[in-house]
């Protein structure tokens, strides 16, 4: 093998100009670092087992709103891939972009919309049965029509309607472990959920038309080590399966049928990724330390259980963070006290006295869980809604399964809790109340927990809580700045929209002012703070983070080793004179040059 919702975008017209077989560069974000070459495994909707069932009279008008909620997602899928078309070629544009304003006009009070209603109100089905009923409808009336131009529109309608389907279903890909080895995935976009799906043993790596650098599907690319390029607008378009792709994690360029010449670059180029990556491991057993002698922790954030083994190997000094999110991804139910218990504990176990930082569940914004789902109407703007530790306090039993698991397998091992999303210091105080009361009732069980009780830590990712930082580590033991959605927040930038993907900017100078702040409050505490963000993972900031005081790095397994060369290189007081120099800087172009300059230097 050679590697270092949904639905796929439509077919292009016979008129787009594009080949089959053609040779095509692409360009789109680098988003997971190494190469994939194999063949295409083109990522297509399927049929999908669309359930019918009869709505309460009292419900009915939630099922409406739940179905309206549906449409106004695939218009915003759709404006989306319209916004990336515009980047093909001119004549592939216009016919691509014509097409998609067909699917956005059946979106907005067409017959489809309107037939959608009246059933679920007058026959009481449910949305996605609708749905397909309508559409079935529509094909009937079209059927008998002896003219291509309908029976094109046809095909517009069944794929609008798988669109409508998948958002209301909201269904994971699950065909995944059944690819041949060395396969290249391509698709419209995939989710965080679809990529834990993929095992790195068995898939290349990947390649979307959407997606950004900081969105969580990228983040479990590289907690795989998946080579991944998100945000290739056309990248479907005149794709066959099995067709030879490249994919350059490193440079965000696709080759979709490259030549023999370009073929034989890209696996000289693999196989000196991977003699790189052969002699970084020499550092696994050296420690942690600058020129001047200061010790470092860098520990590894994990996504999945079975990225464990891939962090010590690195060399990892514990887990910094790990993700639950896991827990309830690609499921219909919810996991109980004993399934999270028993994979905590073998966590633990399998660490040998080294620390584990778990994160109650992070769910909602992009990784609602279906789970979940379900229960919760889909919010405006996700990213500032029911998520986190807000759904937590709002459904304490879900917090509370949480916690008993954790303070149980703390009985095997050392355990730290961390709670994202913290905003005041009452939520903090809400935690540990009922952190208390589950450990009263653990303990009253006569089942053995963590003694002492585990420390409790904050998430530091919302800039009200960076900006509170003095008075919140009053309640807190720990804090782990999260600068994923701390640049988010403070710039008021989607992450995972390629749109804005340039505007996301570590270097701002209010992101690290607030980093600053947050790391200077806890050493007036004295309580220990950690970046466990992309940041952590990026030896490009790591002298600027250790210079602002940090001393704990947590990051993706395969990131370890580059960040401790990075560390044993530094002189910490050069580093620490380099910081203070950025951090009176106002403009976020001469602190990128500055930070640019001291690594250059540096060697």
């Amino acid at each position: 093998m050679e590697r270092s919702e949904h639905d796929p975008a439509p077919p292009p017209p016979a008129s787009s100009g594009i080949a089959p077989g053609r040779e095509r560069v692409l360009r789109g974000l680098p988003v997971s670092p190494g190469i994939a070459i194999g063949p295409a495994h083109v990522v297509d909707a399927g049929a999908v087992q669309v359930p019918e069932y009869t709505v309460a009279d009292t419900a009915l008008d939630a099922e409406v709103a739940r179905f309206h909620l549906a449409v106004e997602k695939a218009r915003r899928q759709i404006r989306k891939l319209k916004t990336k078309a515009s980047s093909l070629p001119e004549s592939a544009a216009e016919d691509v972009d014509i097409l998609l304003e067909a699917h956005l006009a059946m979106l907005s009070g067409s017959r489809l919309i309107r037939g959608v209603e009246r059933r679920i109100q007058g026959e009481r089905l449910n949305a996605e049965a609708a749905v397909q009923a309508e559409i079935t409808c529509i094909a009937q009336s079209f059927a008998g029509m002896d003219d291509a131009y309908l029976a094109a529109r046809v095909t517009d309608v069944r794929e609008v309607g798988r669109r409508l389907v998948r958002n209301l279903m909201d269904a994971p890909y699950q065909a995944f472990s059944r690819l041949p080895p060395g396969v290249v995935i391509l698709a419209e976009e995939l989710s965080p959920a679809d990529t834990a799906l993929m095992d790195p043993r068995l898939i290349g790596g990947f390649a979307t038309v959407l997606g950004g650098a900081e969105g969580h599907t990228a983040i479990m690319a590289r907690a795989l080590g998946l080579p991944a390029v998100l945000g290739a607008a056309g990248l479907l378009q005149g794709v066959q399966p099995g067709d030879m792709v490249v994919v350059d994690g490193l440079t965000g360029r696709v080759h979709l049928n490259p030549p023999p010449m370009v073929l034989a670059a890209y696996r000289h180029r693999l196989d000196t990724w991977r003699a790189e990556r052969e002699q970084l491991k020499a550092l696994r057993r050296v420690p942690a330390v600058t020129r001047d002698g200061t010790n470092v922790t860098l520990q590894a954030n994990l996504e999945l259980p079975r990225e464990l083994e891939a962090a010590l190997e690195a060399g990892a000094a514990g887990v910094g963070l790990l993700r639950t999110e896991f827990l309830y991804m690609n499921r219909d139910d919810l996991p109980g006290e004993e399934e999270q218990y028993a994979i905590l504990r073998d966590l633990i176990q399998q660490m040998g006295g080294k620390p584990l930082t778990a994160r109650t569940m992070d769910i909602g914004g992009e990784k609602l869980a279906t789970a979940l789902s379900k229960h919760f109407a889909e919010p405006a703007n996700p990213a500032l809604g029911l998520r986190a530790i807000r759904l937590g306090l709002k459904e304490p039993k879900l917090m509370e399964v949480q916690l008993a698991a954790m303070l149980r397998a703390g009985a095997h091992g050392p355990i730290r809790i961390l709670v994202p999303m913290i905003s005041s210091i009452a939520e903090m105080k809400a935690v540990r109340e009922m952190m208390g009361i589950v450990a009263r009732r653990l303990t009253r069980r006569g089942i053995a927990i963590a003694d002492p009780l585990p420390p409790l830590g904050a998430m530091i990712e919302v800039p009200g809580a960076a900006l509170s930082a003095d008075s919140l580590a009053h309640a807190c033991d720990f804090f782990a700045i999260g600068t994923n959605d701390l640049i988010q927040y403070t710039l008021a930038i989607d992450r995972g929209d390629e749109q804005v993907a340039h505007l996301y900017d570590p270097l701002h100078p209010a992101v690290l002012r607030l980093v600053q702040f947050t790391v200077q409050a806890a050493a007036r505490r004295g309580i220990p703070v950690s970046i466990c963000g992309e940041m952590a993972g990026d030896p490009r900031y790591a002298a600027l983070l250790l210079g602002l005081g940090v001393r704990d790095l947590s990051m993706a397994p395969g990131n370890l080793p580059l960040v401790k060369r990075r560390v044993r290189a530094l002189d910490l007081v050069e580093a620490t004179r380099r910081a203070e120099t950025i951090m009176e800087q106002s403009d976020s172009g001469r602190i990128a040059a500055l930070l640019d300059d001291f690594n250059e230097a540096a060697g």
